[in-house]
Parts: structure tokens; sequence; C-alpha cells
């Protein structure tokens, strides 16, 4: 691998992740410290991404991947951690449904499901789940983003504020060691918040790349949710919040802790 393709492949590789490290870089290619610090200011120069101490990050315009790319993420963590969630959410219940490629692998999983109520701000999901007359769909109105159909704004927010409802089902774009849920938009966030404040169950799906991956805005934190779903907990400092705060942890991974 020569120097373009190995910086090339730093690139790929933090978009995937929302950042890289030079102890990891230096691991991953079997080059010095120097070579990846090197790789590292040429690449940053140029704009593609920027540096923080010990390595570098997609800039935060950038980083909120493609919408579509970000489906094919761990597509089949994301239907197992669906799945799960689903078997969460009885019959005849009323339930958020946020934005995001995890969320919508829970809109899949419930379409056996009879007599729901689902509220969201998510395009993709009313679309999937208003041709089932056993549902009942209400979507919020408000600025649609282009990239991925959600929708956001203080219109959305106030319409989220008219429920109250039995389950919500969030994403979130990163998960901070200290049990911070993050994510890019602002205006998302708020929705978020409102969905949150407004369930009496706040479940929260996300698989274990979010993790490694970073983003610039506070949703809320990990003891605010009463069940989290992923494919394995990565990480000991969070494992330890959902035991202290009671938060019930279900993974779906073969390598799953009991």
């Amino acid at each position: 691998m020569n120097v373009a393709e190995r910086q090339e492949a730093i690139v790929e590789r933090a978009k995937l992740k929302g950042r890289v490290m030079v102890e990891e870089l230096v691991e991953h290619f079997a080059v010095t410290p120097q070579t990846i610090r090197k790789d590292l200011t040429d690449i940053c120069a140029a704009g593609k991404l920027k540096r923080i101490h010990g390595g570098a990050v997609f800039p935060s315009g950038l980083e909120n991947m493609q919408y579509e790319a970000r489906r094919q993420i761990a597509a089949e963590e994301k239907d197992a951690i669906g799945r799960a969630a689903a078997r969460l959410i009885p019959n005849n219940a009323s339930l958020f449904i946020n934005i995001g490629t995890t969320t919508e692998a829970v809109s899949q999983a419930l379409i056996d499901h009879r007599d729901l109520m689902v509220i969201t701000n998510n395009i993709n999901v009313a679309n999937r789940m208003r041709v089932y007359p056993h549902f009942e769909v209400a979507i919020a109105g408000g600025i649609v983003r282009a990239s991925d159909g959600g929708v956001v704004g203080e219109a959305a927010v106030d319409f989220i504020r008219q429920f109250k409802v039995d389950f919500a089902v969030i994403g979130a774009s990163a998960i901070d060691d200290d049990g911070a849920l993050l994510d890019f938009d602002y205006r998302e966030v708020k929705v978020a918040q409102a969905i949150i404040a407004n369930s009496r169950h706040v479940i929260l799906v996300s698989d274990s790349t979010k993790f490694d991956r970073t983003a610039p805005v506070r949703i809320a934190h990990m003891s605010q949710v009463n069940s989290f779903i992923t494919d394995h907990v990565t990480r000991p400092s969070i494992r330890q919040i959902c035991r202290d705060a009671g938060v019930t942890v279900i993974e779906t991974g073969e390598q799953s802790e009991p």
C-alpha cells in the first residue's frame, strides 16, 4: 500500500467510525507513529479530517454519513436489534419512533403487531407502516431533511408534545464513555428530547459501532432510558452506568455477556 492508498484508507476508516486514533492506525497499517502523524497532517491540511489530540475526526458537517450508506453499516446487527425491540412492545400500544436506520429496523420488525398507534418524525417509517390497516400512523410536521426523510424543527417538537405514549424507540449517532447520547443536528435532538419526555418507557436501539463514534450535540444520558438494546456493550463504563441506573440491557450478539 502506497502513501496515497493508505491515506485514503484512513479517511474511509474515519468515515465509518467517526474518528481515528494514532495508536490504532499504527497497529492496523503496521507503520510507525511518525508515519501516521505525517499522514494525518497531510489529510487534515487537505480538509478531509480534523485533528484532535491523539488522532483525527471527520468534520461535523461530513461526519454524519449519507443515509443509504449508513443503512449498510452493521445491517444484520440492526435487524437483530429491531426484532429484540419489537418483542418489548405489545399489541394495542402507542409509541414514538424516531429518526435513524436502527429505529427503521424496529418499525420493520413491528409489521406483524396489531393495533399500534405509531407517532413518528421519520417519513420512511410512516411510509412503511401506513399501508397496514391495523396501524394508526401519525407523522409530525416540520422541516423535512433531504438526506434521510427526518422531520425536524419546532413544529415537530410541538406536535410530539401533544402525546403521552407507552413506548419510545430512539437512536443515537454516538454514545460517549460517560453515558452521553449524542447526535449531529440540534434540531433533531430537540425532537428526541421531546420524545423522551413524553414516553413512559424509552427504548434506546444502537449497534456497537456507535461506541466508537463522536457527535457534538447531547440528546440525553444513558440513565434516562429504560431499555438499551445493542449487539454488544463494548464499553465497561456503559455497562456499569446501566447497572447503576437500573437500565435493562439486551445484547443480541453471540458474544454477549450475561
